[in-house]
C-alpha cells in the first residue's frame, strides 16, 4: 500500500501545512509532515526546510467514517462490517439497515452512487489503484445469482436458435457479471451496444 507522498520547500511550518493541504487535497489533521533537511540562509535569514507530507490515516476506518457521516445525514441507523484484503489494496464494506431498499435504490443505483463516492474519496489518499466495494443487504450477491441464471438461460436459447438476444440496458457492473459468466462458453459471445444508460449486452451465436 503506497500512500501519496510529496516533497516541497517551505519557510515555516504554517506555510508547509498550507502547501500540503493544497497539493494533497486532504484536511490538515489527516497529514503527517516530516522535515527532510533544513537550509540556513546567510546570517540566519531566509531559513527554509524541505518537507515530506503524506496522509496519516487508516484507509478502512476513514471509509467507514465517511459512509457513516453520509448515512447519518439520511437519518438511517446501520450496522457495518469492514473487510480488508490484498495487503490493504481491497476494502469491502457491508452495510445492514432497516432501510436497505432505500439505500439500494432502483436497480441498485443509489448503492452504486454511494460506492462510487466512497471509492473516489479513498483513492485521494493513495498512489495505488484501490479496489473498494460496498454491499447493502447482500444486494450484490443476490443480483449476481439472478444475472447468472439469466445469462445461462439466454445463452442456451441463443445456442439452440442461432438468433442473437439483446438484454435490457444495465450498468457496467451488471454487464460484467454476465460477460464473465459466459466468457468460456463455446457457442456464444457477448458484446456491449449503445451509449450511456442505454448501453446493453447482446448475446450472439459464435461463428465456428
Amino acid at each position: 500500500m503506497n500512500f501519496k507522498k510529496i516533497e516541497f520547500e517551505a519557510k515555516t511550518l504554517q506555510e508547509a501545512e498550507k502547501i500540503a493541504v493544497e497539493q494533497l487535497k486532504i484536511q490538515k489533521d489527516k497529514i503527517k509532515l516530516s522535515v527532510l533537511k533544513e537550509k540556513k540562509g546567510l546570517l540566519g535569514f531566509g531559513t527554509s526546510a524541505t518537507y515530506e507530507a503524506t496522509p496519516n490515516i487508516s484507509l478502512a476506518t476513514e471509509g467507514k467514517v465517511y459512509l457513516e457521516n453520509i448515512l447519518k445525514t439520511m437519518d438511517i441507523k446501520t450496522r457495518m462490517e469492514v473487510i480488508t484484503v490484498s495487503e490493504g489494496l481491497e476494502i469491502h464494506y457491508h452495510v445492514e439497515s432497516d432501510e436497505n431498499a432505500l439505500l439500494i435504490g432502483r436497480e441498485g443505483r443509489t448503492l452504486l452512487s454511494l460506492q462510487f463516492m466512497l471509492r473516489n474519496y479513498l483513492n485521494l489518499f493513495v498512489e495505488d489503484h484501490l479496489i473498494v466495494s460496498l454491499d447493502i443487504g447482500n444486494y450484490h450477491e443476490n443480483r449476481r445469482k439472478q444475472l447468472e441464471i439469466l445469462a445461462t438461460k439466454t445463452a442456451k436459447e441463443v445456442a439452440q436458435t442461432h438468433v442473437a438476444v439483446k438484454l435490457d440496458p444495465m450498468n457496467a457492473f451488471d454487464r460484467r457479471i454476465i460477460h464473465t459468466k459466459l466468457s468460456d462458453w463455446r457457442d456464444v459471445i457477448t458484446e456491449s451496444e449503445g451509449e450511456g444508460e442505454e448501453r446493453a449486452l447482446v448475446i450472439k451465436p459464435r461463428k465456428h
